[in-house]
């Protein structure tokens, strides 16, 4: 018969186990995801800080030039006699409101037909097939190939032939060649995010493809809108080339030509200059306030597909 040994009265307790990580550092509390340790926080913010000031400058620069007189308009006594009479002399010894309406003319009708031009165009190659599709848009890419300096010669010969030289519709429809294709490039790619299923119910209710179109996609389409309304007034507001070569006259000119006219041989008129500038950037900063909370949604839908 085999006889087992008895236990002891006291057994020896087990090894503990090493200590653990969280055990040696009890004070050290895990980090949120997503969360910045401060020392990077701080450098974000000082690089944001940094590159917010070379932003401002230049712009905070014109203005304060504006406000000086004549005599310290190349200094950096920017609040010495400080003066509105740039502004005055601006709007009561030259055209400058001329030059204002005849840009604010020709920036509204780029705005108003490109934004019309560039949505029925993204539509129709978003939606439809016909022929030469591909050749269209294949066209409307290229064409954003070719430099200003290219095209001014042949635009110029073109606008000549027909007569529009020196006519707002000729500034207008050189405005719209240069704008429309990135447009309808960008809103073909903001249709293609729109579900078919939209169009199909507006043939169900007996809509045309056109009121389709206008009755139940384009109200989708206001981001994409926004940015082809935006791209198409920046470009007729501060283009300087066509405008240079296409205009002439004093009567005639846009804001961009007659800006050229306080510069010559002999010297600058840095005052008219500034506060010039200065007027011309408030409806620029206006449109972009009315449309800035489109703008990121809709060139973001717009680059999704192509």
């Amino acid at each position: 018969m085999v006889t087992t040994a008895p236990a002891p009265a006291n057994p020896a307790p087990a090894t503990s186990a090493p200590a653990t990580t969280a055990a040696r550092h009890p004070a050290r509390k895990a980090r949120p995801r997503g969360e910045r340790a401060p020392i990077a926080s701080v450098g974000l913010h000082l690089t944001l800080l940094v590159a917010s000031v070379i932003a401002v400058f230049p712009v905070l620069w014109v203005l304060l030039t504006s406000l000086k007189p004549a005599a310290y308009a190349t200094t950096t006594d920017f609040f010495k006699e400080t003066t509105f009479e740039n502004y005055t002399n601006l709007i009561r010894d030259t055209k400058f409101l001329t030059w204002f309406g005849n840009s604010l003319l020709i920036a509204g009708l780029t705005t108003l037909l490109g934004v019309i031009v560039a949505a029925s165009t993204g539509y129709a190659v978003s939606r439809f097939r016909f022929p030469g599709k591909r050749g269209l848009m294949w066209t409307l890419l290229v064409t954003q190939m070719f430099p200003v300096a290219v095209l001014i010669v042949p635009i110029y010969n073109i606008m000549s032939g027909m007569g529009l030289l020196n006519q707002p519709a000729g500034l207008v429809i050189t405005y719209l060649t240069i704008s429309v294709p990135f447009c309808a490039w960008m809103m073909k790619g903001f249709f293609d995010t729109i579900p078919r299923e939209i169009d199909e119910s507006g043939q169900v209710d007996g809509l045309t493809p056109f009121g389709t179109f206008w009755r139940l996609v384009l109200p989708l389409a206001k981001p994409g809108l926004a940015v082809t309304a935006f791209y198409s007034f920046i470009t007729a507001w501060g283009e300087v080339a066509y405008a240079s070569a296409f205009m002439v006259g004093e009567d005639n000119l846009t804001l961009a030509g007659g800006l050229q006219l306080f510069v010559n041989q002999y010297g600058a008129q840095w005052g008219a200059m500034t506060a010039a500038s200065v007027l011309i950037a408030i409806p620029a900063a206006l449109v972009f306030l009315f449309v800035q909370r489109h703008l990121v949604t809709g060139m973001s839908a717009g680059a999704v597909k192509g």
